[in-house]
């Protein structure tokens, strides 16, 4: 009687355990390691060259954890949290979790995440970014950080509820970020969305981007709009893409003059063998409703080769020259300043993913 007893409660155990490892979800560890020399020219006041070893040079490094649970009947619960890494010092870049931190649900209708995370326009225009978004050197996000404006997209909203999903060829989402201001529902809200259209080697974007300010008085607010449109041919070791975007910050004040500015872009990436990449990618920013002659229209060219050692770990050496019009500042980077009409920058670095 002990013995069966015993026998029952074993098995009993074991089953539990077993269910237990079932339910538990897959939970992954993960990072980007990426770090490198660069030098850049007019990087202070007094025109002087700066060289430095830099966190992110084809990416900003960070970690993260992510995971899922099977919940049966297609749906999974998902959820990830992705902090930066400044990899010259080891410090933080920024907030533990500021890159990414939700939860949300996976299945046939598609994703839906809250919490933080990247916008819908940041995901759709990534893949039509030649450089990916590099810190050295790309003005997809932004563009450089000089004193006239950087005429950009927003990343990623705080306070989100986030969808994405696919239907035949065509692939769409959108993200909304709750402004969270009792002053009104609209004040700080945020909208993103987008849509792409893939045939065959033949990819078309589609994006619209709305971020509201506080109101002011009378109920009016600062808010920005933008809009992307591009095009990627892909075939073999071959991959072309071109992009556009139109920027506008309409101001709540009476009196003062719609910001605008277009950015277009495009580049060539060549697979020249299994183990090296050639890039190569021109930015230009069209600078609009300033006063007579002080438009920047800034201009950046840019060249990088890419040596994969293995899946993981790759070698990579990049440069850029950027210049500007009628003697504004121009910067080849979106986080630091420039003190010049123009800037060169290289870097070589060394990446590797876990």
């Amino acid at each position: 009687m002990k013995k069966t007893a015993f026998s029952l409660a074993a098995m009993a155990v074991l089953a539990a355990a077993a269910g237990a490892a079932q339910a538990q979800s897959n939970v992954t560890v993960y990072g980007l390691l990426d770090v490198g020399v660069d030098n850049t020219s007019n990087a202070s006041a007094s025109k002087g060259s700066l060289s430095r070893v830099s966190s992110g040079g084809m990416n900003t490094s960070r970690w993260g954890i992510r995971g899922n649970e099977d919940l049966g009947g297609g749906l999974k619960a998902v959820f990830n949290l992705e902090g930066g890494i400044l990899m010259d010092t080891g410090a933080a870049d920024g907030a533990l979790f500021k890159r990414q931190a939700y939860v949300g649900l996976e299945g046939s209708y598609g994703r839906l995440v809250l919490g933080r995370s990247f916008t819908t326009v940041y995901d759709f225009v990534l893949p039509f970014d030649p450089m990916g978004y590099a810190p050295f050197y790309s003005w997809a996000t932004a563009g450089g950080k000089a004193v006239q404006g950087q005429y950009g997209m927003t990343t990623a909203f705080d306070n989100l509820v986030k969808y994405s999903g696919k239907a035949g060829d065509f692939k769409f989402g959108a993200s909304y970020g709750f402004g969270e201001k009792a002053t009104g529902s609209q004040d700080s809200a945020k909208f993103s969305s987008g849509v792409t259209y893939t045939a065959g080697p033949v990819s078309l974007l589609a994006t619209y981007e709305r971020i509201n300010a506080d109101s002011i008085v009378g109920g009016a607010r600062d808010k920005t709009t933008s809009y992307h449109l591009g095009a990627m041919y892909s075939e073999g070791p071959w991959k072309v893409q071109a992009v556009a975007r139109d920027y506008k910050l309409d101001p709540a004040a009476s009196g003062k003059p719609d910001l605008r500015a277009t950015l277009y872009w495009g580049g060539v990436s060549y697979l020249t063998t299994p183990q090296v990449t050639l890039t190569g990618a021109i930015y230009y920013q069209d600078v609009k409703n300033v006063a007579a002659n002080t438009d920047a229209d800034p201009i950046m060219y840019v060249a990088r080769v890419r040596y994969a050692l293995s899946k993981r770990t790759d070698l990579y050496v990049a440069g850029a020259y950027a210049k500007a019009k009628n003697n504004q500042l121009v910067s080849l980077s979106r986080d630091d300043a420039g003190f010049g009409n123009t800037q060169r920058g290289v870097i070589a670095g060394i990446q590797h993913r876990f």
